[in-house]
C-alpha cells in the first residue's frame, strides 16, 4: 500500500475526486488491482480467535543502519577519550539507570522501559545484521534477499482470521530494504503475508491515505458487484492456478475491499482525529507522527506495526549508518536525537496512559550497535551532520558484537537493565541475547509457541520458527 504526499501529488481535492476513485478503482475492477496496485495492496489477516481488543501487539521502531549503543543507552563516561565521545551520561528517574545525555525525555520515563545491553550476533553488514535480528537468519554474510521470514510475517501468518476489517500488519514508512538488499520480508510464506505498507510523511499536511473508507454508499455498492462479477469470471483461472498467486490476488483483495469499505479502516489511519496537543506532544515531525499512527492502529486491534527511523532526520546520508564519509557520528548524534527521544518518549507514555500496556509491546532497535573505538575518516560530501566533502570527521563503524534495545509496555518488568558490555563498550560480559532471543521474546509476547511452531517453506518442509532461541525471561520477571 503506498500512501503520503507524493501519492497526490499536492492536487487540490474536488467533487469530482470520489468518483474518479471510483473509476480507478471500481470500473477499471479488481482484475488491475491483481496485476498492479495489488502489489501496493498488500495485507492478510487478523489474530486467530477472540476479540481483537485484548489480542497482544507489538509496535517495532527499527533504526536503520544500527545505532550508537555509546551515545544512545549505553554511554561509557568513564572510558578512554577515543571510545567515550563528547557526550556524559545523564541520571534517570530511576537509581543506578544511567542514558545518554542526549536523551532528557527518555531519561525521565525509565522507570516505564528496561533496557537490553546484550545484544550481539555475527552479522557484520546491513543487510547481513538485519535479516539475522529480524528472521534469526544465522548465516553472517550479506544477501539480496531474505533466506526466511522475517517474525511480522511469521506473526502474521500464525494469527490470520479472514475476519478482520483492517490489516493485522502493518509498515508505516516501512522496514524492507538496504539500499539495494532487501532486508525483511515474507520469503516463502509469499506475498499474502507482506504488510499494508504506508509511505510519505505523515506530518505534511498533504498527507493522506489513499484507498482506503469509501464514503459514497452508492460507490460501495457498486465496486461489490463488480468484484462479485470479476470472481465469477476468474473461478477457471483460480481452479487451474498452482503458483499461489492467486490465493493471494484473492486475499489482496478481500483486504482492498475491507478498507475501501470500512470506516474503521479509515479512523485508523486517520491522525487528524487526534487533539493537536497530542500531536504536539509526539512532535510534528516524521518520526513523532510515525510513532502516533503506530498507537492509532494497535488500539484499532491491528496486532503488528513496524515503523523505521530514517530519511532527513537522520542526516546528510538519511541513517543511522555514522561512518565518518557518511556523517560527522556526534553531529549527527545530536541533530536526530531531540526528534527520537521526543517520539519515543510520547509513545510510552501514550501506552502507558490509554491502558494499552500490558497488551501492547514496543521495542526500539536497529541491526547493531557501532564501534567503540572512534575512527577518523574524511567526509564524501557536505551536508546536514557532515562537513565537506575531504574534511576529515569523528565515526563509528558497524558493530555486531554489542548493541542495545529498548523494551517498553507489553507487561514487562520495566525500570530495569538486562546485560552489560564491558568498560569501552566493545564486547557483551554479561547476558549475551542473540537475535533468536530476540525473537522468541516477541513470540512469547504474541503468545506463539515458537518451541513447536513450524510453517512450510517452498518444498511444503515444515520450518521452525526458532532454532535456538529463549525468550529474554528477566524481561518478565
Amino acid at each position: 500500500m503506498v500512501a503520503g504526499p507524493n501519492d497526490t501529488g499536492g492536487r487540490k481535492r474536488t467533487s469530482l475526486r470520489p468518483r474518479r476513485e471510483f473509476l480507478r478503482l471500481g470500473l477499471g475492477g479488481f482484475t488491475s488491482l491483481a496485476a498492479a496496485d495489488l502489489s501496493r495492496l498488500r495485507a492478510g489477516t487478523t489474530a486467530r480467535g477472540g476479540s481483537t481488543a485484548q489480542a497482544t501487539a507489538i509496535i517495532l521502531v527499527w533504526l536503520r543502519g544500527g545505532a550508537s549503543h555509546l551515545e544512545t543507552f549505553d554511554p561509557k563516561p568513564e572510558a578512554p577519550a577515543e571510545f567515550r565521545g563528547p557526550f556524559d551520561a545523564i541520571e534517570t528517574n530511576v537509581p543506578g539507570i544511567f542514558v545518554g545525555e542526549l536523551l532528557p525525555r527518555l531519561s525521565r520515563i525509565a522507570d516505564k522501559y528496561a533496557l537490553v545491553r546484550s545484544l550481539a550476533h555475527t552479522g557484520g553488514g546491513h543487510p547481513a545484521g538485519s535479516l539475522q535480528v529480524l528472521s534469526g537468519d544465522p548465516d553472517a554474510q550479506d544477501k539480496l534477499v531474505p533466506h526466511y521470514p522475517d517474525w511480522m510475517t511469521v506473526a502474521h501468518y500464525l494469527r490470520a482470521d479472514p475476519r478482520r476489517t483492517i490489516p493485522n500488519y502493518v509498515a508505516v514508512n516501512p522496514v524492507d530494504r538496504y539500499d539495494n538488499f532487501t532486508i525483511a520480508g515474507p520469503s516463502y510464506l509469499g506475498p499474502t503475508y507482506e504488510p499494508f505498507k504506508v509511505f510519505g510523511d505523515p506530518s505534511s499536511p498533504t498527507f493522506e491515505v489513499p484507498n482506503i473508507g469509501l464514503k459514497d454508499e452508492a460507490l460501495r455498492n457498486r465496486l461489490s458487484a463488480r468484484v462479485d462479477l470479476r470472481r465469477s469470471l476468474d473461478k477457471t483461472r483460480r481452479e487451474i492456478d498452482r503458483s499461489g498467486w492467486m490465493d493471494a490476488a484473492d486475499r489482496f483483495e478481500a483486504q482492498a475491499m475491507n478498507l475501501l469499505t470500512s470506516a474503521a479502516g479509515a479512523e485508523a489511519f486517520d491522525l487528524s482525529r487526534e487533539p493537536d496537543a497530542v500531536r504536539q506532544r509526539y512532535g510534528l515531525h516524521s518520526w513523532g507522527q510515525q510513532c502516533l499512527m503506530a498507537r492509532r492502529l494497535v488500539e484499532a486491534g491491528v496486532e503488528i506495526v513496524t515503523t523505521e527511523f530514517d530519511g532527513p532526520l537522520c542526516g546528510r546520508v538519511q541513517n543511522w549508518d555514522d561512518h565518518a564519509v557518511n556523517h560527522h557520528v556526534f553531529d549527527a548524534n545530536r541533530f536526530r536525537a531531540p526528534f527520537f527521544d521526543q517520539a519515543i518518549s510520547a509513545l510510552i507514555d501514550d501506552i502507558h496512559e490509554r491502558g494499552l500496556a500490558d497488551r501492547v509491546m514496543v521495542v526500539v532497535t536497529g541491526e547493531f550497535g557501532r564501534t567503540p573505538r572512534i575512527s577518523y575518516v574524511a567526509s564524501s560530501g557536505g551536508g546536514v551532520a557532515s562537513g565537506e566533502a575531504g574534511t576529515v570527521q569523528p565515526g563509528r563503524d558497524h558493530w555486531p558484537r554489542a548493541g542495545s534495545m529498548l523494551f517498553a509496555g507489553g507487561g514487562i518488568r520495566a525500570a530495569q537493565v538486562v546485560g552489560a558490555t564491558d568498560p569501552r563498550g566493545e564486547d557483551v560480559i554479561e547476558r549475551r541475547v542473540g537475535p533468536e532471543d530476540f525473537l522468541a521474546t516477541l513470540y512469547r509476547h504474541l503468545r506463539i509457541d515458537f518451541q513447536t511452531a513450524a510453517i512450510p517453506d517452498l518444498a511444503g518442509r515444515p520450518t521452525p520458527i526458532i532454532r535456538s532461541g529463549r525468550p529474554i525471561v528477566e524481561l518478565f520477571g
